[in-house]
């Protein structure tokens, strides 16, 4: 019997694979594996910025921390939770590229099956790569949770920035917060929801 294979696409070559287990660490590769259940249960075609900044809020109590008081978090999550009820619907089927400028990534895992698994949007791609680059910065060999949320709030195009945005957090103060290395939220909450 022969092994199936699947041919890349132009979009695929052109998009990072950046599932490389060893690069991102055990707590990213759990954020990126539950971003692509969250995706694949939800039907969508490609694993988007929303996607990741869903699985990071469940796996990662700092990055629940940087995005501020419980009410907040909530709020957030909530919004998060509707995307696959309503909310995120008029994404499906659209492709998430707030044209970002892709970097390339190391290669995919081999060890994990991707022939039915959905793509990643440009400006996923461009986010894990951001966070890649960022822990570059601080001479770390692996990108941290805080890492990813900072590259997913700097694109203001990114579906993660319209979600929070809507839940009343400014990707632009959390962004700073997140380089200032302080964790909890300093604005007023007069943002509208």
């Amino acid at each position: 019997m022969q092994p199936r294979t699947t041919r890349g696409t132009a979009h695929d070559e052109a998009v990072p694979q950046i599932e490389d287990d060893a690069a991102l660490g055990a707590e990213l590769a759990a954020v990126v594996a539950g971003a692509r259940r969250r995706a694949v249960r939800d039907g969508d075609r490609q694993i988007d910025t929303a996607h990741l900044l869903h699985s990071l809020l469940e796996h990662d109590p700092e990055v629940r921390a940087a995005v501020g008081d419980p009410q907040r978090l909530a709020r957030l999550l909530g919004y998060l939770v509707q995307r696959s009820i309503g909310y995120g619907l008029r994404w499906q089927g659209s492709v998430e590229d707030s044209g970002a400028i892709v970097v390339p990534a190391p290669a995919r895992s081999l060890a994990r099956d991707t022939r039915d698994a959905p793509a990643w949007s440009p400006a996923a791609a461009a986010a894990m790569s951001g966070a890649r680059e960022r822990a570059r910065h601080r001479g770390e060999l692996r990108p941290a949770g805080t890492d990813l949320l900072a590259a997913l709030a700097a694109d203001p195009g990114a579906r993660a920035v319209e979600v929070l945005e809507r839940a009343g957090i400014s990707a632009l103060d959390l962004g700073a917060r997140i380089d200032a290395g302080t964790e909890e939220y300093a604005g007023d909450g007069s943002a509208s929801c």
